[in-house]
């Protein structure tokens, strides 16, 4: 078990529960520094600037952590050290530079979305994964979505995505078809407050007979997860695809359907246009859109 009975991270663990960072990151937060304890087997508030420029060296060199983890390390020992301790005149946060990884995002075709979609056969994976796909969801936003956050009377249908990330709210619109088949699934367990309430286990790998409707907690990203898995293996659709996958193509979907990039980065919850954009080189229809609109463009003036 992970003790934090070193002063100073105990301190720390006060200070960022004071923040108004989401759950997960202030464990994130406390995680990080605990870690840099560990590696040096002392109190992190006795090290030095060097000490601490070398660990993000041994990160970097050794480990080969990911752009995630060395900017999750900078931004929480940078909390920890400026902030909780008050030490003034370091630089190794500004000299540690993290570029973010210029990939595109894996999607799938809609032919491929479909055959994925249709190996899911028990309801509750099968509704969550469509729901994700037809709007274009994070797997935290479905899990945790409540019978109060669609709104299914308003014209047209829409979903009210609540605390997402970066602690937003934002609004999704909500096919008709989709909205009866959530009906439909909600009325097999009719949990007052979940819409995909999760078994109860006594102890791990054994499940035990209770009502859903009396369930308090959301289903697990990791049983998502798996169910994903095994669909992909099954449906023989890319690889590299994941739960997330299905966010990426809905948004890419929608771009070839005409959709505006701001009405998606508005669905998407994104805080830029900028990261919407990183869309446009996904789909092929936009590019032969562009193929069209060039040719009509360069026609040869008659003299």
């Amino acid at each position: 078990m992970t003790n934090y009975t070193h002063p100073s991270i105990l301190k720390f663990k006060q200070l960022v529960e004071l923040k108004d960072y989401r759950l997960p990151t202030k464990k994130e937060y406390v995680r990080y520094v605990w870690k840099l304890a560990e590696h040096f087997d002392c109190d992190p508030a006795s090290l030095s600037e060097n000490q601490v420029r070398q660990y993000f060296l041994f990160l970097r060199q050794e480990l080969q952590a990911s752009a995630s983890v060395m900017k999750g390390a900078k931004w929480a020992l940078r909390c920890f050290y400026r902030e909780s301790l008050k030490v003034t005149g370091w630089t190794v946060f500004e000299d540690l530079r993290v570029a973010e990884p210029k990939s595109l995002p894996t999607v799938l075709g809609r032919e491929e979305v479909q055959r994925l979609l249709a190996s899911v056969r028990e309801a509750r994976f099968a509704t969550c994964l469509r729901l994700m796909y037809y709007c274009g969801l994070r797997i935290s936003e479905a899990l945790r979505l409540e019978v109060q956050d669609i709104l299914g009377r308003e014209k047209p249908p829409r979903l009210h995505i609540r605390n997402a990330k970066g602690g937003k709210d934002r609004y999704v619109p909500l096919a008709a078809a989709l909205l009866e088949e959530l009906r439909g699934w909600w009325r097999t367990h009719r949990n007052p407050k979940l819409i995909f309430p999760a078994p109860v286990s006594a102890k791990p790998g054994v499940v035990v007979p209770h009502p859903l409707s009396q369930t308090l907690v959301p289903m697990s990203a990791a049983s998502v997860q798996q169910v994903f898995r095994l669909a992909q293996q099954t449906s023989g659709v890319h690889p590299r695809a994941t739960p997330h996958t299905l966010r990426h193509s809905y948004a890419t979907h929608l771009l070839e359907e005409g959709v505006s990039l701001r009405q998606i980065s508005l669905y998407l919850g994104h805080a830029s246009l900028d990261t919407t954009a990183i869309y446009t080189h996904l789909t092929a229809i936009s590019e032969a859109r562009t193929q069209a609109a060039l040719h009509r463009l360069y026609q040869p003036r008659k003299v």
